[in-house]
């Protein structure tokens, strides 16, 4: 263990995002943000994503004395339209009624702060993806189990959604709400090394 490191804390309450993290070998600390995304009214996806994300990590970083902190947020544009999480069943049918057969791109905003060199880096990930063209019935019993209404842009990658996503072109977790690639690259502009916090517990 290298006790010469900060905690690596996850401003999330997002399984898929804890999910990820673990499966490449870091263990965070799980601080959810609960911050009102409401207060942000920002119209570009990756000043928005962006924005969010800073915001989750900055508020929970009063908690920490010591932390390198990690906020995320994620967002599926249609045709320019932004979707976030569905307020409601009815309205995650809608939306996959409209999105079925068609492409999207999902912006995932990272935002690390790092409170022992008080630094912060902020990046947005772009995936593009291509949906199926569903039938009514699959949309109805998709929306039924209750995983859409829990995710950006009603779907969920590593879920049942999976299914219904044809291709897509770049990095593959960063539709699941944490690039890899990129976190690898934002630890490494700090100066960490990533495997480093594969011992940590």
């Amino acid at each position: 263990m290298n006790k010469s490191l900060p905690s690596f804390v996850l401003a999330s309450a997002s399984p898929a995002r804890r999910k990820l993290l673990q499966m490449v070998g870091i263990n965070p600390l799980v601080c959810q943000s609960n911050f009102d995304e409401s207060q942000i009214k920002v119209t570009d996806c990756e000043t928005l994503v962006t924005t969010l994300a800073q915001c989750k990590a900055e508020t929970v970083k009063d908690r920490f004395d010591d932390a390198l902190i990690l906020g995320c947020d994620s967002v599926l544009t249609i045709d320019g339209e932004i979707h976030g999480k569905p307020e409601s069943a009815a309205i995650a049918i809608a939306r996959w009624q409209a999105m079925r057969g068609q492409t999207g791109f999902l912006y995932t905003g990272h935002a690390l702060l790092d409170l022992r060199q008080q630094k912060q880096i902020l990046r947005c990930g772009i995936t593009k993806v291509y949906f199926a063209n569903i039938s009514d019935r699959q949309i109805r019993d998709y929306v039924a189990t209750g995983e859409p209404l829990n995710c950006a842009g009603s779907f969920a990658l590593e879920g049942k959604g999976g299914l219904f996503v044809e291709k897509i072109e770049g990095c593959h977790s960063n539709v699941i709400g944490l690039s890899l690639p990129l976190l690898h690259q934002m630890l490494d502009n700090l100066g960490y090394n990533v495997s480093d916090f594969w011992y940590l517990r």
